[in-house]
């Protein structure tokens, strides 16, 4: 679609990329118009916004929420909705070319299929629903001639290395780790560790969950289970290598041994930015990076001992089938006790390893299958922290 307008559902717009997609769109009135804005517990920074951005219809996904929000914008000319159910239908919508789906964890699989279904095309940051559902949604995608434009940094960066190569057969992809806040840590550093420790990141800016998952790495091993189902790789074509500056944010390697990368300040702007513009590339005023500050770019082997949960994706990703459904279910939970000091760091890839090792394995599971395999591998989970 041409500009202007091209016409955006923000799923989780109060939360870091939400946020941050807003700042993009405000900076482009002329390119951009928001139609739906979701969120679940920030009902001040959703009515913010909606009074702001005036979207054809909010979604709160916490019905404690609704009756705040829909009286606060009772003035306004928009539909007001207070459910789960509302998130997968307001996607459907003719009114929206592209859904941002920001949402975290697996609550954003069913609004992406319905969208997916509707023929909307996707800028993903929900990598979760690659995760427990790659299979399914690419297959989606296809079938409905629908584009799904990665928004993670390391998958935009692959994405972007890849325009203009698509005959050209990829040999692997390098995605790039930052190490986190416990970069040369040993697992004796780790025993002992806090949530404040854990949400120190050392270059990005990002919610909660995700930083707890940088800082255990899981957050690297769910992006090597989404990114081959997004570029159609082997699991062995994808590597992980720790490069602590977050400058080069991806690589891909062709078989001729020639390796492109995309570089650029840590700043999740610009691939918001390209991904809800794509295929245009359009100003900003974001920071340029600078050579002379960055004279020296470094690289290590990532640390899989220490940092269990990176191998623990590798594995769910080579058993395949519903496994890195269990995966991603047990990590939600884990880290969602650690948050709440209910867990220790390390206790956290005791839960996932356990839950890989106790849930049925489903080769080929169905829609139906997943739904149930995150159910009950939460249940799992949460019966090991009382244990």
């Amino acid at each position: 679609m041409n500009f202007p307008h091209k016409r955006l559902a923000i799923l989780g717009s109060t939360g870091s990329i939400g946020t941050q997609a807003l700042d993009v769109i405000a900076a482009n009135p002329d390119k951009f118009l928001v139609e739906v804005l979701t969120a679940r517990h920030n009902a001040d920074l959703l009515i913010a916004q909606s009074r702001r951005f005036r979207p054809r219809q909010v979604v709160v996904t916490n019905p404690e929420n609704f009756d705040r929000v829909k009286s606060a914008l009772q003035d306004l000319d928009i539909q007001v909705f207070g459910s789960e159910a509302a998130l997968a239908e307001v996607v459907q919508s003719d009114a929206i070319d592209l859904v941002l789906t920001a949402v975290v964890g697996y609550c954003g699989l069913l609004p992406t299929i319905k969208a997916i279904e509707a023929g909307k095309d996707i800028a993903l940051a929900n990598k979760e629903t690659l995760v427990v559902a790659g299979e399914l949604i690419m297959n989606l995608a296809q079938k409905h001639q629908v584009k799904i434009i990665p928004v993670d940094s390391e998958h935009s960066a692959i994405f972007q290395c890849l325009v203009g190569e698509e005959k050209n057969p990829i040999e692997k992809i390098i995605l790039t780790a930052s190490g986190g806040p416990f970069r040369g840590k040993q697992l004796a550093d780790l025993q002992q560790v806090s949530k404040e420790q854990a949400l120190k990141h050392p270059n990005w800016s990002m919610g909660a969950k995700i930083t707890i998952d940088s800082a255990s790495l899981m957050n690297k091993g769910l992006e090597v289970i989404e990114a081959k189902w997004l570029f159609g790789l082997r699991a062995e074509q994808v590597e992980v290598i720790v490069h602590p500056q977050s400058i080069i944010h991806s690589l891909v390697q062709f078989e001729d041994g020639s390796m492109k990368a995309q570089m650029g300040l840590p700043d999740m702007k610009l691939p918001i930015q390209y991904a809800i513009a794509y295929p245009q590339r359009i100003h900003s005023d974001f920071p340029r990076f600078d050579f002379m500050k960055y004279p020296n770019l470094t690289f290590e082997k990532p640390d899989l001992q220490t940092f269990r949960n990176l191998g623990l994706a590798f594995e769910a990703l080579a058993r395949g089938g519903n496994m890195p459904c269990v995966l991603n279910a047990a990590n939600e939970i884990a880290v969602d006790y650690f948050l709440h000091d209910k867990v220790k760091f390390l206790q956290m890839s005791d839960i996932i390893a356990n839950c890989l090792a106790k849930m049925p394995y489903i080769a080929n599971p169905n829609y139906e299958d997943y739904v149930q395999t995150d159910e009950e591998t939460r249940v799992l989970a949460k019966s090991m922290v009382y244990q």
